[in-house]
């Protein structure tokens, strides 16, 4: 029970951070902003925070305990999106947006490193975790199309809100309770050259960051971008939620095959295979139109999801337990920090020259990706080393 509460919670992380992406039609035409691109701005502090967050919540998990955190999670975030939902212009939005974002930092380095200690088949457990974290992708297409439609922006939020605190309710019941913190325990220690482990490190933070960066711009502009490529779903906010719950639907499951894959290949030659696709799939879909694009959309997003499970993996594979969450929220801090530049240049970007523009930065962004994969070392490290 506790790991599937672990998955539901990345799942709601996800979900919370991407409602005002696929609102923020209707919060512009309530609040009076004239188009949707100059209201993005103000998103961009919610992904500030989650990566500046990352940091002092990874202390937290490895030094006070991963199950606290977590409790500090999921009610923190659902008090926060509950805040949101109550605002009333786009300054307190912003305010609230942020104290969300700080919250939602909580999850990658606490509930990730709390559902993989002592995992036989860490790949696959990373797998269906971003599985996990994907549904609430899709989720967050569709229940916010369908709230938005039929009850409002506001229920778009507070929805999730509620959900998040009844999870927090029933995780403070059932997870087991902690005798010491994770820094305190006897086990064993990796059995890596120093020189692997910092090479490791720059590769898995470089790519955390160009792998942010592709995420941020593909899952905050994809609605509007379908909705310039598809133009018959101007009007339609459900059915845009639909397909596009379609596309994350799909795209997820990949993330389970790259999981079980990352536990019986070389780590190197999986991550560059996957990818080097994106940058000719990016570059395929800016000449695309219609339902051409819709599905180039489908695959090129099957890539993205499939590229998510190698840092943690790496995490696994080069870092002690005793000390993944601060590691991972080191990583976080520098990834989501230079990645949440996307969310606050999306709007103004594509206002200036287009999504086509966009399609063609996101090809050269993974090519360099591709690059830095390459620098990976040939053998990694074994999960377990000498005791």
């Amino acid at each position: 029970m506790t790991s599937l509460l672990l998955n539901i919670a990345h799942a709601l992380d996800h979900l919370v951070l991407l409602i005002f992406a696929t609102a923020v039609g209707a919060i512009a035409a309530d609040f009076g902003v004239g188009r949707w691109e100059d209201l993005m701005p103000y998103t961009a502090g919610a992904f500030v925070m989650f990566g500046i967050g990352s940091v002092p919540s990874g202390r937290l998990g490895d030094l006070w305990g991963r199950r606290s955190m977590m409790l500090v999670f999921f009610f923190g975030i659902g008090a926060a999106t509950l805040l949101v939902a109550a605002t009333q212009n786009p300054w307190q939005m912003a305010l609230a947006l942020a104290l969300m974002g700080a919250f939602a930092s909580i999850y990658h380095p606490v509930g990730i490193p709390m559902l993989v200690q002592g995992a036989r088949q860490p790949g696959r457990t990373i797998g269906v975790n971003g599985l996990a974290g994907n549904l609430g992708i899709a989720a967050a297409a569709i229940s916010t199309g369908l709230l938005v439609q039929f009850a409002g922006w506001r229920a778009a939020f507070a929805v999730p809100g509620l959900i998040a605190i009844a999870c927090g309710l029933i995780f403070m019941k059932v997870a087991p309770a902690e005798t010491e913190s994770p820094a305190r325990r006897a086990g064993r220690q990796l059995d890596i050259a120093p020189a692997d482990r910092r090479r490791a490190f720059l590769v898995m933070t470089l790519t955390a960051v160009t792998g942010g960066l592709i995420f941020n711009f593909t899952t905050n502009g994809n609605g509007e971008l379908l909705k310039s490529r598809l133009p018959l779903l101007l009007e339609q906010p459900a059915l845009m939620g639909a397909l596009l719950a379609g596309v994350y639907g799909v795209a997820s499951l990949a993330q389970v095959v790259v999981g079980r894959l990352i536990d019986r290949v070389p780590m190197k030659t999986l991550m560059i295979a996957i990818m080097a696709m994106q940058p000719l799939l990016f570059g395929a879909a800016s000449l695309a139109e219609g339902w051409a694009f819709y599905m180039l959309m489908i695959v090129f997003m099957i890539f993205v999801f499939g590229a998510i499970p190698f840092t943690d993996a790496m995490i696994v594979r080069y870092v002690d337990d005793r000390m993944r969450s601060r590691v991972t929220g080191m990583r976080l801090a520098v990834s989501f920090g230079v990645s949440s530049l996307a969310v606050w240049l999306l709007g103004p970007l594509v206002k200036a020259s287009g999504f086509t523009t966009l399609l063609v930065l996101l090809a050269a962004i993974s090519a360099t990706a591709t690059l830095f994969a390459s620098m990976l070392p040939a053998q990694p490290a074994p999960v377990e080393g000498r005791p």
